[in-house]
């Protein structure tokens, strides 16, 4: 069992303190901490220490298209961002619609060893839309199974949505939803508004999202569910949460990293890069997101990490896929935009990042406290660090991101699964 001492680290940004794992647990948070005979040293020199980051929201891509992301190499890119939890998307080949497929990817996670994987079940067979998938045995399998979503397409049947709604309850599930009328987006290419209309490109209109969310939150309220909006993204889907949840609806809500950040401006480049579901919108929305994620209203970052080969991205715009890899970033972005911004403080984040997307997905052992007892899943962050994002280094084996070039702040230098360092002095181990 190995010791590991961190030494003059801010635990969520406070004061600094030492922290001391033995094994797969935290023995002993304090200041002075002697280090135990043969226990490793890291000097943290006043890095911030947070919980291990949880994602909610992750296309790991396996199996089916390996080309663009293996459990491997997303639990490894993971890893590389600080997190020690990804929940993995059902919109693989075939669908992770089965138990014998959530098992297959969880068995997966457990062999890469870089993070935990908890699979995400399909509501629907195949994505399609039209009969509920075996969600009790998904929950019941090895890979307990406990989010269900269609991601990447809507489950727009109202009817459908009521059932997997009803169904989920009786386990404490929860339904992810990918808001999105497929009729009010048919051709659609980027956000509906101005520069939609200088461009001459098909528009993704706000009411697309938000209509989708009115009424799963009534339906969540009628059945007494809970419901997970995915990936929301428009200044008017905040509203509605917001007054959902002023009404007690159990509704919870995620926002990326890169509608925190990027607007539809920069799609007058037309790089491919900057095309994503749902689509980068304007400043206004930008801000009110930013907003939401400060006040609780959102609950949640969750990256929506999409990696695609080069080919589906390198091409013409309107034939490029959707889609962003974000775990390797997501940390950096979320500082420049809420923290350098004064919008959040390091609990916050540590909130936001850990604690609250373990609890959504009722995942054990992540989004835990710093504290003696906790099991030891940690990420050691140097946020005064500035650099610029080269996806020649990432881990992922895709390279579709669209902060190629830009700077941003701070990086991780460890990350450590269950007292088992996943990254040591910003490697992968």
């Amino acid at each position: 069992m190995t010791k590991i001492l961190i030494r003059g680290a801010k635990v969520l940004g406070g004061e600094p303190q030492d922290v001391l794992i033995d094994g797969e647990t935290i023995a002993e948070v304090g200041t002075g901490l002697v280090a135990p005979d043969g226990a490793q040293v890291i000097e943290a020199g006043g890095r911030i220490l947070l919980p291990g980051l949880v994602d909610l929201h992750t296309h790991l891509r396996e199996p089916g298209r390996e080309d663009s992301e293996t459990v491997l190499t997303g639990t490894r890119a993971a890893a590389s961002g600080g997190y020690t939890a990804v929940f993995a998307m059902a919109n693989t080949f075939p669908v992770a619609d089965t138990a014998g497929v959530v098992e297959q990817v969880w068995r997966l996670g457990k062999e890469s060893g870089y993070c935990d994987v908890q699979p995400i079940g399909a509501v629907t067979v195949g994505l399609e839309g039209k009969k509920l998938a075996e969600l009790g045995a998904m929950h019941d399998s090895a890979a307990g199974v406990k989010v269900f979503s269609d991601d990447g397409k809507c489950v727009d049947d109202a009817v459908i949505m009521r059932r997997a709604l009803e169904y989920v309850k009786a386990f404490g599930g929860v339904v992810a939803q990918h808001a999105q009328e497929p009729r009010l987006t048919e051709g659609a290419q980027m956000n509906e508004g101005v520069v939609s209309a200088e461009l001459g490109l098909g528009g993704w209109p706000a009411v697309a999202e938000e209509s989708i969310i009115a009424r799963d939150v009534l339906l969540a309220e009628h059945v007494g569910s809970r419901v997970h909006i995915c990936h929301l993204s428009t200044a008017g889907s905040v509203e509605i949460v917001r007054w959902a949840k002023s009404r007690g609806i159990d509704v919870t809500a995620e926002v990326t990293p890169h509608h925190l950040l990027l607007t539809d401006e920069l799609v007058r480049s037309y790089n491919p890069v900057y095309k994503v579901n749902p689509p980068l919108r304007t400043e206004r929305d930008v801000l009110a997101l930013r907003e939401a994620l400060a006040d609780g209203t959102i609950d949640i970052v969750a990256t929506d990490h999409a990696p695609h080969p080069h080919e589906d991205k390198d091409c013409e715009w309107g034939a490029a896929a959707m889609g962003m890899v974000g775990l390797e970033t997501a940390l950096s972005v979320v500082q420049h935009t809420m923290v350098d911004t004064g919008l959040l403080d390091w609990a916050g984040v540590a909130e936001r990042m850990s604690a609250k997307p373990a609890a959504i997905g009722r995942l054990a052992g992540h989004g835990r406290p710093i504290a003696a007892g906790e099991p030891a899943n940690l990420t050691l962050v140097d946020s005064a660090y500035r650099g610029v994002v080269d996806p020649a280094g990432f881990a992922s084996r895709s390279r579709n991101t669209p902060y190629e070039g830009r700077e941003l702040p701070g990086r991780v230098t460890h990350t450590f699964l269950r007292g088992r360092a996943t990254v040591m002095d910003g490697n992968l181990t």
